[in-house]
């Protein structure tokens, strides 16, 4: 039973800039891993064979144009008990509407709709034992954050392999955007 989502890779650059926001984090956080991130558009979670054939047969009508995105500000998920540490997004209606597409597909595919609002980040950080305070050092010696604007050329499926606390991902499917230019020569496995 394969552990899907759909999301939106970052290419190289926007990830060596956050390679080089990295420091010793407290309380056993960890960084994820360069090739782990990505922004999730539709979390799905843990589905049959045939439910997850049904959800890319349905991914793939999605058409949709590439568009620009910019990743911008940091922020922390869990408040006083802070979880993991995010890139922003600039505001993108074309991402909402891809968002709203995966949705749809989700749906279309015999799944629930998602009871969470769409909150379009990139975790960068994951925190165990650390205390708001500490982390919030932290995102003041991180300071602003933006990157260069990017294309969005593509959406994926992806699939989490058996650990805990995030990856690492593999990319089951990728569907093209009208008007992307992606090059990329990926050996697509289908063998959830």
């Amino acid at each position: 039973m394969p552990r899907l989502f759909t999301g939106i890779e970052v290419p190289a650059e926007q990830r060596e800039q956050i390679a080089r926001l990295q420091m010793p984090l407290p309380g056993g956080g960890r960084w994820t891993e360069p090739t782990d991130l990505h922004l999730t558009l539709r979390f799905v979670g843990d589905i049959e064979k045939p439910q997850a054939q049904e959800f890319a047969d349905s991914l793939e009508s999605i058409d949709l144009d590439a568009f620009e995105l910019r990743l911008s500000g940091l922020g922390v998920f869990g408040g006083n008990e802070p979880r993991s540490i995010w890139a922003g997004v600039e505001d993108s209606p074309a991402l909402e509407a891809l968002a709203r597409a995966n949705d749809r597909a989700a749906r279309s595919a015999g799944l629930p709709p998602d009871g969470r609002p769409f909150k379009p980040h990139v975790t960068l950080a994951r925190l165990k034992y650390a205390n708001a305070d500490e982390v919030a050092r932290v995102l003041q010696r991180l300071g602003a954050f933006r990157t260069a604007p990017f294309i969005v050329s593509r959406f994926v499926l992806f699939s989490a392999k058996p650990k805990t606390g995030g990856g690492p991902y593999a990319i089951e499917e990728a569907f093209n955007l009208r008007g992307g230019e992606y090059a990329s020569e990926l050996d697509l496995d289908y063998g959830w």
